[in-house]
């Protein structure tokens, strides 16, 4: 049988509707565990799954990391011909293809970077059926080799991945897109025809069904916020911004962060400076700790740049050494937006204001796609604006579009510039800015009102704006322990040792010294770590304290210290009370924009991080190691291994056989038998 599509003629108008009602087939949820390690589809996948099984287009709109390819993969391995994915950047193919591979899916792509012998070799085992699912990009559907190879090979499903490039409306439109759908036309049989994206106003998906010619197409818009991001927007001067971003690279070393740019010129200076300055900074948080080493350092480069002045081999060579982990920051233009796929990003960083919420919604959501708490921030200022209005000037004119059209496009940019300069600007929750964005009435196309019409009263308890309703905090105890252990020091030691001291730690670098002696040892040991530095920082702000400059800061008394000892001495900072998962959390605000960032991001990832104890995590950093020699060994991203999900659900589970390997969350039978026995090997010597 070769799927086809009843309803000829022209696209016809969308309808939103899940199709969950209808259950997916016992062979797709046999697939989805034996590839994939799952037992059940998320909201939104088991309509799109059916509907392709049973022959109907489909429009998938789903936020990154809510599982659309599954939504094809799990076809293209029922279905009894090729599965052929449109895929917009060939830099993504290869790590898809790793992915499918490494599941048990045979899959291949065709692009440029292979000699015509690479790729008539690939193209043959295609047709003969050895391959059940192939990556091109848009343009090679045009090519007179590709077509005569699609009209003699059985085409079951067209996949059309970052559908909204199609439309002018988006925020990332690709001419090549718009051959699409004349290629599907000149098939012989008309194969089924699934789009997805991660953002498509209504506009946009009238634009997906018209322009790439779906029939009668189920549309299943699965709602577009992420709940494990933490969105933050800090207003910010320019000069201030890359110190920040170095702070907070400092601050999360072992962690994989993106940091994009408005102009290809910044993302050089960018990642130079954080090359420069986050080992200094490191290697002083090391020093006040009494680490012999800045823990986390990579052996090469922090940072590299990535835009599209580069050369190809440039570019290609900056993703592969942060895909593999060998490089934790890429500092990138929007070039890299949809070159990416790994799964393990936990921050993402703009060090300008993007043209519009959809291009922010897709630059972001490449953070936490594995699921797992991640942070989104965005830095900005007045001058951001007009450099964007600016850059949207200079924009070069569609050839395909007549002057009339052209105006309207440009219209239409201000209007999503707008859009953005409202999320900045906003006080109400920023997850629920987002979803309004998406999904407001059709026929709004000023973003830009939203700001002002958001009265919703949402509170996610997980952005900054949720955060930022202050009260006041009595830490009047507390400042006076800091600076008698400030005095008890001599002034001479940074701020990691003052707050081992107060805590009483019982570090041998502590004890050596003869600290444990002095008389504020232990004051605060009840207090939490965070809470000290919290209040540290802000004393230094207010004058209570100063710190010194230079590679090893001191902590030394400020021009108001002898206020700390007044019988009427009181003192308070600013507290915003978090609520996540049903639970009050509290986040103390310190001194600087930074700081209050940071501790709310740990906050969020704190609720994870509970459940583990330290011996727990001992164990899953002895298997992130083993995963990252693994994928060295074998040349794939160690995300392709396994994510940090599954991982920390080995942590949980402790397999010890492969019944039990299988429980594990992402785990199918392709991955057991090349890592299974590995892993628990691993696993059984952490009980020995």
């Amino acid at each position: 049988m070769t799927a086809g599509n009843s309803t000829t003629g022209t696209a016809t108008h969308p309808h939103d509707d899940t199709g969950d009602g209808i259950a997916p087939p016992a062979s797709a949820l046999a697939a989805l565990k034996q590839y994939f390690g799952y037992d059940s589809f998320r909201p939104g996948q088991s309509g799109l799954v059916s509907a392709i099984l049973q022959g109907r287009d489909v429009l998938g709109v789903m936020p990154t990391g809510a599982g659309k390819s599954i939504c094809y993969q799990i076809p293209a391995t029922l279905l009894p011909g090729l599965t052929i994915v449109v895929s917009p950047l060939i830099s993504l193919m290869r790590d898809q293809v790793d992915a499918l591979q490494d599941a048990g899916i045979p899959a291949a792509y065709v692009n440029t970077t292979q000699s015509p012998d690479e790729q008539e070799v690939v193209l043959s085992r295609a047709a003969q059926g050895y391959i059940r699912m192939l990556y091109v990009a848009p343009e090679r559907l045009e090519t007179g080799r590709f077509r005569d190879f699609a009209t003699h090979t059985r085409i079951s499903l067209v996949t059309v991945d970052e559908a909204h490039c199609v439309s002018q409306w988006g925020q990332d439109f690709r001419s090549s897109y718009l051959g699409i759908g004349e290629f599907i036309d000149t098939l012989p049989v008309r194969p089924v025809v699934a789009a997805f994206t991660a953002t498509a106003t209504g506009k946009v998906r009238r634009d997906i069904v018209s322009l790439i010619h779906l029939h009668n197409p189920l549309v299943t818009v699965t709602g577009f916020d992420r709940p494990n991001l933490y969105f933050d927007v800090i207003r910010m001067e320019t000069k201030r911004k890359t110190a920040w971003i170095a702070h907070y690279v400092a601050m999360h070393p072992g962690e994989s962060g993106i940091v994009y740019c408005a102009t290809r010129k910044e993302t050089e200076t960018v990642a130079a400076t954080l090359n420069q300055a986050v080992p200094n900074l490191m290697a002083a948080a090391g020093a006040q700790t009494g680490a012999d080493s800045p823990a986390g350092l990579p052996d090469g480069p922090i940072a590299a740049a990535y835009h599209g002045g580069m050369a190809p081999e440039d570019r290609s060579r900056t993703q592969r050494d942060f895909v593999t982990d060998r490089m934790p920051v890429v500092v990138a233009t929007n070039a890299f937006g949809m070159g990416i796929d790994k799964s393990d990003v936990r921050y993402v960083i703009h060090h300008n204001m993007p043209e519009s919420i959809e291009a922010y919604y897709q630059e972001a959501g490449r953070a936490g796609r594995d699921g797992e708490p991640s942070r989104c921030t965005l830095l900005w200022n007045d001058s951001d604006i007009v450099t964007r209005r600016r850059l949207l000037d200079m924009g070069g004119d569609n050839e395909r579009l007549d002057p009339e059209e052209q105006q309207v496009v440009r219209v239409s940019k201000r209007r999503l510039l707008d859009g953005m300069i409202g999320y900045c600007r906003t006080t109400h929750c920023l997850h629920d800015y987002m979803v309004r964005y998406f999904a407001d009435s059709e026929d709004r196309q000023n973003g830009g009102g939203l700001a002002r019409q958001d009265d919703s009263g949402r509170a996610c308890g997980n952005c900054s704006n949720c955060d930022g309703s202050f009260e006041t905090l009595d830490v009047s105890d507390i400042a006076r322990a800091i600076s008698r252990c400030v005095h008890d020091l001599g002034q001479s030691y940074g701020m990691g040792k003052i707050v081992a001291v107060l805590r009483g730690s019982k570090a041998r670098d502590l004890l050596d010294r003869g600290l444990d002696r002095v008389p504020s040892y232990g004051m605060l040991g009840n207090v939490p770590e965070a809470r000290i530095r919290d209040v540290l920082n802000q004393m230094s702000v207010d004058g209570f304290l100063s710190i010194t400059e230079g590679r090893l800061p001191i902590v030394q008394f400020g021009p108001l210290a002898a206020q700390t000892v007044s019988p009427d001495f009181h003192y308070e900072i600013k507290h915003a009370q978090r609520h996540a998962a049903g639970h009050a959390r509290s986040v103390n605000m310190g001194a600087t924009d930074s700081e209050s960032g940071q501790s709310a991001v740990q906050a969020l990832q704190a609720q994870d991080a509970a459940e583990f104890t330290e011996a727990d995590e001992q164990l899953f950093q002895r298997l992130r190691a083993l995963r990252r020699s693994i994928a060295q060994k074998i040349g794939k991203p160690p995300y392709i291994v396994f994510s940090d999900r599954s991982l920390r659900d080995m942590v949980r589970l402790r397999p010890t056989n492969d019944e039990e390997f299988l429980e594990v969350s992402g785990v199918g039978e392709s991955k057991l038998r090349q890592y299974g026995e590995k892993f628990m090997e691993a696993i059984a010597q952490d009980r020995s």
